[in-house]
């Protein structure tokens, strides 16, 4: 039998800014499970985990230099997602957590198969219908910036 700890409940999630990587665009954006924003020093640590992740694994993908952070301050841990688009229509996704009471020691998680949590789906949703709507859909002139 499932037994629910807690019943499900709307997190604010916030757009925190756009971040500027090595000629990349990145909205990233806050989800928390106690707060509006999550702590600065989570955000401070996925920007580094970004940053790394976008020199190991992006070059080897036909990319537009454009994607999305998810940086989710949840009840047990912590969650980052590093995501951008390429080939058109493809998502690549690379997720890592950590402690609630460590939030730099970021560990990579992809090779788990950990893809996401309920709450960060609702984020990657929205990411893939603005895709969609702004370049997928303006195929005769695609809006990056939208």
């Amino acid at each position: 039998m499932l037994i629910i700890a807690e019943a499900y409940k709307t997190r604010p999630i916030r757009f925190l800014g756009l971040w500027e990587i090595s000629g990349w665009k990145l909205k990233a954006y806050g989800i928390s499970y106690a707060n509006q924003i999550p702590g600065q020093q989570l955000i401070d640590a996925a920007h580094r985990v970004t940053g790394e992740r976008l020199s190991a694994s992006a070059a080897k993908t036909h990319h537009y230099g454009v994607g999305f952070v998810g940086i989710h301050e949840g009840k047990t841990g912590n969650f980052v997602f590093v995501d951008w688009w390429a080939d058109e229509n493809e998502l690549h996704h690379h997720v890592y957590l950590s402690p609630s009471e460590q939030p730099a020691a970021l560990e990579y998680m992809t090779p788990t198969g950990l893809t996401a949590c309920a709450w960060d789906l609702f984020l990657i949703s929205h990411e893939r219908d603005a895709w969609v709507n702004h370049v997928l859909k303006q195929a005769a002139a695609p809006d990056l910036e939208g």
